[in-house]
């Protein structure tokens, strides 16, 4: 049983982070290389602004900021549930190789597919994650021995292993392609977002319908998880079973998200992190504070990227790694 002083501590900081993230979409509606002043954002929401105004909210800022909201939930969420399944506080979706697994099927197709503009925003999150599924599959079988189990440890290492031999296989893909697709690409490898029209957040948010509340609704199966082999099958969970649905789980939010942003680590690290260290590392109270904290992240980091030079901004994966980089370090060192 949760204590209720514990539940009124979460709720208190789920009402902060609501608070927090409107106003940096507050902030985020209005700078740009084509500012609006934050009185007339209310009004032109309303349907009262000039055409420019309405243009610029609806058309550019609206869609990529519920794009980043979005995908940084999704990376967050995923993160999560990685780290539960391997017991590993290291497990990250762009860190183990699952972000590159993604990258090199949308390659692949942007390369040598022929591209239908009207169903390929919704075709790139299912290529990701058939990508991303493919590669999460080879990392479980390299970490996983008859006698031990999954080591988790040894899944870092080789979902490093991977991440790393794939950007590669990425760069060799593109080296004979022609300017723009390559352009494309490299923004993508940055974590640049993209995808920022209306089609692509009806592509991404039925994934997260979906996925949200089945994750929720198993955050007791990863508490008992946590809890060791031992414990798990002594109340008769089926382990296997249970971590191959629940990475299933969390390799279709990786995808789904960094289909539309670019390989982005770092979120699914930190936002479980700094939500267990908030309300504690049961899954049902950290879970939906984790979610709030990965989507702000990175609404957050794309504010400040795509203003902090103009036109072109810093692309939000590296404004990511700036932060999640050294924090990375920081956990390895002390666990």
């Amino acid at each position: 049983m949760i204590h209720q002083n514990l539940i009124k501590k979460q709720r208190a900081i789920v009402i902060a982070l609501l608070i927090l993230t409107l106003g940096t979409m507050i902030v985020s509606l209005s700078l740009g290389y084509s500012s609006v002043s934050y009185d007339r954002i209310l009004p032109t929401l309303l349907g009262n602004g000039s055409f420019k105004e309405e243009f610029i909210l609806f058309d550019i800022r609206l869609p990529r900021i519920v794009i980043t909201l979005l995908a940084g939930m999704a990376l967050a969420l995923s993160g999560a549930i990685l780290q539960g399944i391997t017991r590993n506080e290291l497990a990250d979706p762009g860190i183990i190789g699952i972000n590159s697994g993604a990258g090199v099927a949308i390659t692949v197709f942007f390369l040598f597919a022929p591209i239908d503009a009207a169903t390929f925003a919704y075709a790139i999150p299912i290529l990701a994650f058939f990508g991303a599924i493919l590669t999460s599959a080879l990392i479980y079988l390299f970490s996983y021995k008859k006698s031990v189990g999954l080591q988790p440890v040894r899944l870092v290492l080789v979902g490093v292993g991977f991440s790393m031999a794939l950007s590669g296989a990425m760069i060799v893909l593109i080296s004979s392609a022609e300017r723009a697709k390559v352009d494309f690409i490299a923004k993508w490898l940055a974590g640049n977002i993209w995808g920022t029209d209306w089609p692509f957040v009806w592509a991404i948010l039925p994934w997260l319908l979906v996925l949200i509340p089945f994750t929720l609704y198993k955050a007791n199966r990863l508490n008992i998880l946590a809890l060791g082999e031992s414990i798990s099958i002594g109340v008769g969970i089926s382990i296997e079973k249970e971590r191959i649905t629940l990475l299933i789980t969390a390799v279709a939010l990786a995808a789904s998200a960094v289909s539309v942003t670019g390989g982005i680590s770092f979120i699914g690290l930190m936002a479980p992190h700094m939500a267990k260290a908030m309300v504690g590392p049961r899954n049902q109270l950290f879970i939906p504070v984790a979610i709030l904290i990965g989507g702000w992240l990175l609404l957050f980091a794309d504010t400040i990227g795509r203003n902090i030079i103009e036109p072109e901004g810093i692309a939000a994966g590296i404004m990511v790694a700036l932060i999640g980089a050294p924090y990375f370090l920081y956990l390895l060192l002390k666990k």
